[in-house]
């Protein structure tokens, strides 16, 4: 692509960095992964944090290690990766998926509520698109109903509700580090908590299950190898210093977008301000006017692609997928959504001209959508 998707800021900082550890000859379980889970704990103000390869190892090792099993059912959106509900099926639970709030695309409270069943042992928030999600109206019902809260925060490092850090909120909360993330370790994840039995079981479980005596074949149970190398971890450490002005660009970016884009009417921009809280903007997602449909916005996609500029279809509906379709729950919000989502070129180094390249694509591209459905109601 012309225009990619996506693109992670590497600087020589974080070369450096891998180089570095490279040379020092300890590639794994060393000083690195433990500066970066301090600093990430530091950042985020909580008491433990645990660094694991990904965030889908992250969200595994929280349900495993809180005991949710097989007959067990966390509540969740279905406007969402699908690694959070593999993440609930790899321990034999059973994903119920529920509606979204139109506007923020995260969970609606109240739906949340109307699926609360006697099987029923947790709520899995997601941030979506680095959105928070209202945390506090969903600890109430989880307090309430003596359910677990665990945030799926791996869109969302930075974001704020009501002046505190998302991933906080709950039993535990869940980052993660992709590249197309606002910051990256090209592969990886942290879990934070504020129970430390949990994050000395979270430890364990990305270990092998071993135990703290530092016998290496010595194993409390069944674990994984979920470890987070030192090359990974150096390059979150270098990232996470430059998190603020990372994150001050990627606002910018998203202004920049909204600004070229206010007067088109056939679109409905993302939410830019919160009152009560602060935005971490993973990716920019528009969505086309109830007029459109999902066939159009594919063609807008293919058309788009055809000027080599990356845009993705942010989400597909996972209950609506292969794995999940047999559930079959009714969620016309979500689906009508997911069927007229665009997610456009977002990344730091993104430039003003390339922002213009995009949005006059998008609106010539919405432009020839709008007059194949013209002929084709004409024919």
């Amino acid at each position: 692509m012309k225009i990619p998707l996506s693109r992670p800021d590497i600087t020589q900082v974080e070369i450096d960095a891998v180089v570095s550890v490279m040379r020092s000859g300890r590639l794994s379980l060393g000083p690195k992964l433990e500066e970066f889970e301090t600093a990430v704990a530091n950042y985020v103000n909580a008491p433990f944090a645990a660094a694991v390869s990904s965030g889908t190892a992250g969200l595994h090792l929280v349900i495993r290690a809180l005991g949710i099993g097989e007959r067990d059912e966390v509540i969740l959106p279905s406007f969402t990766f699908i690694a959070a509900a593999n993440a609930i099926r790899f321990e034999r639970a059973t994903p119920v998926f529920v509606e979204i709030d139109p506007r923020h695309l995260n969970l609606d409270p109240a739906a949340v509520e109307a699926a609360i069943s006697e099987r029923t042992r947790a709520i899995l928030a997601v941030h979506t698109f680095g959105v928070p999600a209202n945390v506090t109206a969903l600890a109430e019902i989880a307090a309430r109903h003596n359910l677990l809260l665990i945030e799926d925060a791996c869109e969302s490092i930075g974001a704020e509700w009501h002046g505190r850090k998302v991933g906080t909120f709950g039993n535990a909360g869940v980052f993660g580090f992709y590249p197309n993330k606002q910051i990256t370790t090209a592969e990886g994840g942290v879990v934070v908590t504020s129970d430390e039995a949990l994050a000395a079981k979270v430890h364990s479980l990305r270990n092998q299950g071993r135990t703290e005596t530092g016998d290496w074949f010595e194993h409390a149970e069944v674990g994984y190898n979920y470890r987070l190398s030192e090359i990974h971890a150096a390059i979150g450490v270098e990232q996470l210093e430059r998190i603020d002005q990372i994150l001050v660009r990627r606002a910018e970016v998203a202004r920049g977008y909204a600004r070229r884009l206010a007067k088109c009417k056939e679109i409905v921009l993302p939410t830019s301000e919160l009152p009560e809280g602060k935005i971490s903007w993973f990716v920019y997602v528009i969505r086309l006017s109830e007029s459109f449909t999902r066939v159009q916005r594919d063609a807008i996609l293919k058309m788009m692609s055809e000027h080599r500029i990356g845009c993705g279809r942010y989400f597909a509906p996972i209950h609506l997928q292969k794995p999940y379709c047999h559930e079959n729950p009714i969620l016309p919000i979500t689906e009508g959504v997911a069927g007229r989502t665009i997610a456009l070129p977002f990344f730091n180094a993104l430039t003003e001209k390339e922002m213009d390249e995009v949005c006059e694509t998008l609106e010539a591209s919405i432009t020839a959508a709008s007059e194949l459905r013209t002929a084709a109601k004409s024919a």
